[in-house]
């Protein structure tokens, strides 16, 4: 990532084919939270959704997690991910970083079985839970340094 001089929006993506999971965050506090869930399933309505939440939080950067499996290796979702990214670049013209989210899902779902909200009322919220847990990843990866 090019250095921010600056507190910098972003927004992460936990990518799913039935769900996206939003999270956001700003490079100055270098702390993630949880946004939202997109829900919707054909393309065109997920990408107008983005586009509301780009023109809200104005973000400088996005994040896509890249799922893989345990040992690295790409599966079927990992391309579509990065399809996914590709558009929001695209569409957007916005710099797209991806960051591996591997096991991002079962810590969201951890998480929330801990704090008492799993089962149906944790499923509403796990999707944005893991991109929160990408984000913070992402910020975690870069020093003080890269902000």
């Amino acid at each position: 990532m090019t250095a921010h001089r600056s507190p910098a929006t972003v927004l992460a993506f936990d990518f799913g084919t039935r769900r996206i999971g939003v999270a956001v965050g700003n490079t100055l506090t270098r702390v993630a939270r949880p946004l939202t869930t997109i829900h919707q399933s054909r393309d065109d309505e997920r990408f107008a959704a983005i586009a509301t939440l780009l023109d809200e939080w104005q973000p400088d950067v996005l994040v896509v997690g890249i799922p893989v499996h345990a040992d690295g290796a790409a599966h079927t979702t990992t391309a579509r991910a990065q399809q996914f990214a590709r558009a929001l670049s695209g569409r957007f013209q916005l710099p797209v970083e991806l960051a591996d989210e591997r096991w991002t899902t079962q810590l969201a779902q951890t998480a929330l079985d801990q704090a008492g909200t799993g089962g149906r009322k944790g499923r509403v919220v796990r999707d944005q839970v893991a991109a929160q847990i990408i984000l913070q990843g992402w910020f975690d990866d870069r020093g003080v340094a890269d902000t």
